[in-house]
């Protein structure tokens, strides 16, 4: 039986009026593609979106962050120990990280100076570390240059600990031997399937408490917004997964299928509030293969022209150059390709037709882990 490889995703959504991901002027993304400005939503904007759905499917959350020391501190606080000797303790989380004599360096502010990534329930563990070591963390309070008193191989197992979405998007800590873990998905900057020209809209904030003789705003400026057939594009490898779950079949077929629904479903917050963009896929194209991951992001090399509308005319052209390029690479590859779309007609290139994302989801997380069970 040929081994599935990698999982390939393709979305193409319709977004509109929004700023879904600015830059540091405040204006939308761009990327010029095929000689044409399209909207880009970068891969680790989506990305976060993706992951903060997939931790709250698995109830288990992960966190980035620099503030590891503070977040013991505030945890040994809570439950009863003096400001003093939680900060303590806190400090040697990252002094006793690893057996540099510095350890982790700290900054000014109590944290440490590279962002640490790391499951939520590993901060009560390290906590919980700390105070079975309290007295001598106590003996160190005040202390100019305080040395690790916590043993270094437990901390810095508590801070390579994983959970599942660590397991699928992976972190690079150099500081921490043995701590990386590779990432099992890669993720496209999603870009809109024709040209662009995004607006400004000037807008004005009424003072509610002017005199009764006071004309005018109480603010006004402007901002940019754009609206386009995003096309979208990930890759999982199953083979990596599976390595990094220890071989665990069960679990890499629920973080797959939990992944799928939070990539089809995710939206980033960028001025939602103020757009509310909030729209489902017009199609979504998953394909199990064999070989090696295959984005159709060149369908659109070449910007997709207005016929009633640019949605319609969008899958059209996914489905043509994905035909194409099956009779160009061939068949022997893929494992299982399919689709489920608004579309009524048939989108050949795209594989076995379903009625919905959830069919498409189980048809393909079952194709990619053969005998890991329903």
């Amino acid at each position: 039986m040929t081994t599935p490889r990698y999982l390939d995703v393709h979305v193409l959504q319709t977004v509109p009026f929004a700023n879904l991901n600015r830059d540091d002027l405040g204006s939308p993304k761009s990327v010029v593609y095929g000689g044409a400005t399209r909207t880009r939503v970068s891969s680790q904007c989506w990305k976060r979106a993706v992951r903060l759905d997939v931790e709250r499917a698995i109830s288990d959350p992960a966190v980035r962050t620099r503030r590891v020391p503070a977040e013991v501190t505030e945890r040994l606080v809570a439950r009863g120990w003096s400001p003093d000797a939680a900060a303590a303790a806190g400090a040697q989380i990252a002094l006793s990280a690893n057996k540099k004599e510095e350890g982790l360096k700290l900054e000014d502010k109590g944290g440490t100076s590279v962002l640490l990534y790391l499951p939520k329930a590993a901060l009560d563990a390290l906590a919980d570390l700390a105070e079975t070591h309290r007295e001598a963390i106590e003996q160190t309070v005040g202390a100019k240059k305080p040395k690790g008193v916590l043993p270094i191989d437990e901390v810095a197992t508590l801070l390579s600990q994983r959970n599942g979405v660590i397991n699928l998007f992976g972190r690079m800590l150099a500081e921490l031997p043995g701590a990386g873990v590779d990432g099992t998905v890669q993720v496209a900057h999603a870009f809109t399937t024709h040209e662009v020209a995004p607006e400004i809209d000037f807008f004005t904030a009424v003072d509610d408490c002017l005199p009764e003789d006071a004309v005018g705003s109480g603010h006004m400026n402007s901002a940019e917004f754009s609206a386009g057939v995003f096309y979208r594009y990930a890759s999982v490898d199953l083979a990596g997964l599976l390595t990094n779950l220890g071989e665990d079949k069960a679990m890499a077929r629920e973080l797959t299928g939990e992944f799928l629904r939070a990539f089809i479903a995710s939206l980033p917050t960028g001025k939602q509030t103020a757009t509310a963009a909030n729209t489902l896929p017009d199609l979504v194209h998953i394909a199990v293969r064999a070989d090696r991951p295959v984005s159709l992001a060149a369908a659109f090399e070449a910007p997709v022209r207005p016929e009633n509308g640019l949605a319609a005319p969008s899958r059209k052209e996914l489905s043509r150059y994905a035909e194409r390029l099956e009779q160009l690479w061939g068949k022997a590859g893929v494992i299982r390709a399919g689709y489920a779309s608004i579309e009524e007609k048939p989108l050949a290139g795209l594989g076995e037709s379903y009625g919905s994302f959830a069919e498409l989801i189980e048809a393909t997380v079952t194709a990619a882990h053969p005998g890991s069970g329903a």
